[in-house]
C-alpha cells in the first residue's frame, strides 16, 4: 500500500472525514449515513471532485502533492473542536485512493452544507452549472439573510422563464416564440435538477451534458449578446443590436425572464459553469464571466420585448388538426373553431374563423371523426394560436385505428358540438 512518507507503516490512512489538525470530529462525523443519493466512488475522478469543491467555495489546506490533499467547508473557519477537514486522493492509482475517495463523498452527503449537496449532484450527473443571484434590501431580506417568501418565488419564476427561453432558442431562432415550440421546449427540460436556495437569494440549476450542453450553450451567447444590447441601447439610445441579437438566441421570452429577476431587486447576475468532465465548448470561455443586470436595464429590456412582439411576422402554414370546439352566433353563417394540431405548425391549438361552407366541412369533419387540413397565415397576435386568411378546408382520411380514438375523443366532448349547433 502506497502512504505519505511522512506516516509509519504501521499507522492507519487518514479517514476521509478527519479533523483539521487541532480541531476533533464534529458533526460531519457523527450524522447518520446516508441510504443512497452517493456516486460510485469508481466512477468518480478525483481531479473533477477537486474542481468541484474549488468551484462551490471548498478551502485547500494543504495535504501531500501528488497523493491527497484537505479541504475545509466555506464559510468563517470553524471554532477549535467544531470543524472537519475532508481528504480527497489526488488520484485512485494507489491501492487505498478509492477506498479514501469513497469516504469523501460520504462525508459530503452528510454534510449539512448546501455546497455539499451541488458538488455531488455534479458527481452523479455531469451536469453544466447556471447560478441566478437577486440583490434584495435589507429591509425586505430580514434576519439572518431570508428573503421574503415573494422574493423566492420571484427568482423560481425568472429561473424557469431563463431555461425556457433558452430551449426555445435552441428550437430555432426568433425575436417571439409565443406557443411555437413550447411543448418540445419544455420536455427538454425535464432532465434540469435544482440545487438547494438557502435564503431565497441564489438559485443552481445543473442541466445535463447530455442532452442539454446545446441549451447551455445557447444561454451563454444569448446572455451576453443581451448586456451588450442593452449597453448599446443605454449609450445611444438605439434598439438595433437586439436585431442583431436575435441570431444568438435574444427574443422576447428572454427580456421577460430578465425583467422578472431584475424588478423589484437592487440587481441580480446569472453565472454559467462547465461541468469539468466534459470541459468547456467549442466556441466558449473555460470561465465565463457571471452577467450582471440592475433595476437600470429595465427600460431597455421592456423596450426591446415590446419591439420584439411587434416586429415577429405571421408565418404562412399548412395546418392538420382535429376540431375541438365549434361555434357560432347563429344557425347559419361563419363561425370559430378550435383546433388541436397534429401536424404542420410547432403549436398545440389554433382558432380560426371560418365562412359557413368551411365550417360545414369541419363540423362533418368533426361528427365522423376526421382530422381536417387547412391552410392560413399564422398570427404572432395572441402567440401564434389564431390563423388567419384560411383557404383550402379539407377533411383528412387516417387509419382505423386514429379514427377510432378521435371518436372516442369526440363523445367525451360531444357538449362543445352540441353547443355550437344550438348556437349557444
Amino acid at each position: 500500500m502506497h502512504r505519505p512518507m511522512d506516516e509509519s507503516v504501521n499507522e492507519a490512512v487518514p479517514s476521509a472525514t478527519r479533523p483539521h489538525p487541532g480541531e476533533s470530529a464534529g458533526p460531519w462525523s457523527t450524522a447518520p449515513r446516508p441510504s443512497g443519493g452517493i456516486p460510485d466512488p469508481a466512477r468518480v475522478d478525483p481531479a473533477v471532485l477537486g474542481v468541484l469543491l474549488d468551484r462551490h467555495g471548498w478551502r485547500r489546506r494543504g495535504g501531500l502533492p501528488g497523493r491527497y490533499s484537505r479541504w475545509t467547508p466555506p464559510g468563517p473557519p470553524a471554532p477549535p473542536g467544531g470543524g472537519t477537514s475532508l481528504l480527497v486522493p489526488d488520484t485512485t492509482a494507489f491501492p487505498d485512493g478509492e477506498d479514501l475517495l469513497g469516504e469523501a463523498l460520504t462525508a459530503l452527503a452528510r454534510s449539512a452544507a448546501p455546497s455539499a449537496r451541488e458538488v455531488l449532484v455534479s458527481l452523479a450527473v455531469p451536469s453544466d452549472e447556471i447560478r441566478w443571484w437577486r440583490g434584495v434590501p435589507e429591509p425586505v431580506a430580514g434576519a439572518a439573510g431570508a428573503a421574503g417568501w415573494t422574493g423566492a418565488e420571484r427568482l423560481h419564476g425568472a429561473a424557469g422563464q431563463f431555461l425556457l427561453a433558452g430551449a426555445l432558442a435552441v428550437r430555432g431562432r426568433a425575436g417571439y416564440h409565443g406557443a411555437r415550440h413550447r411543448r418540445r421546449a419544455r420536455a427538454a427540460l425535464d432532465g434540469v435538477l435544482v440545487g438547494p436556495a438557502p435564503g431565497g437569494r441564489h438559485l443552481t440549476a445543473f442541466v445535463p451534458v447530455e442532452p442539454g450542453r446545446a441549451l447551455t450553450v445557447r444561454l451563454h451567447h444569448a446572455l451576453h449578446a443581451t448586456r451588450d444590447a442593452v449597453d448599446y441601447q443605454r449609450a445611444t439610445g438605439g434598439l438595433e443590436a437586439f436585431d442583431a441579437a436575435v441570431e444568438a438566441g435574444v427574443s422576447r421570452e428572454l427580456t421577460e425572464a430578465l425583467i422578472a429577476l431584475v424588478r423589484g431587486s437592487e440587481g441580480a447576475g446569472i453565472a454559467l459553469e462547465w461541468a469539468p468532465a466534459a470541459g468547456a465548448p467549442e466556441g466558449c470561455p473555460a470561465r465565463p464571466e457571471p452577467v450582471e443586470f440592475s433595476p437600470g436595464d429595465l427600460p431597455a429590456l421592456r423596450r426591446a420585448g415590446a419591439r420584439y412582439l411587434r416586429d415577429e411576422p405571421a408565418v404562412t402554414v399548412r395546418i392538420t388538426g382535429t376540431v375541438e370546439r365549434l361555434r357560432r352566433p347563429a344557425p347559419r353563417g361563419a363561425g370559430i373553431v378550435r383546433l388541436r394540431v397534429l401536424a404542420g405548425a410547432e403549436v398545440p391549438h389554433v382558432r380560426l374563423e371560418l365562412d359557413e361552407e368551411a365550417y360545414r366541412i369541419a363540423g362533418h369533419a368533426h361528427l365522423v371523426g376526421l382530422p381536417i387540413r387547412v391552410e392560413g397565415r399564422l398570427e404572432s397576435r395572441g402567440g401564434f394560436r389564431r390563423l388567419t386568411r384560411t383557404a383550402q378546408v379539407v377533411p383528412v382520411q387516417v387509419d382505423e385505428a386514429e379514427r377510432d380514438r378521435l371518436m372516442k375523443s369526440l363523445q367525451e366532448n360531444v357538449d362543445h358540438f352540441e353547443e355550437a349547433c344550438t348556437g349557444e
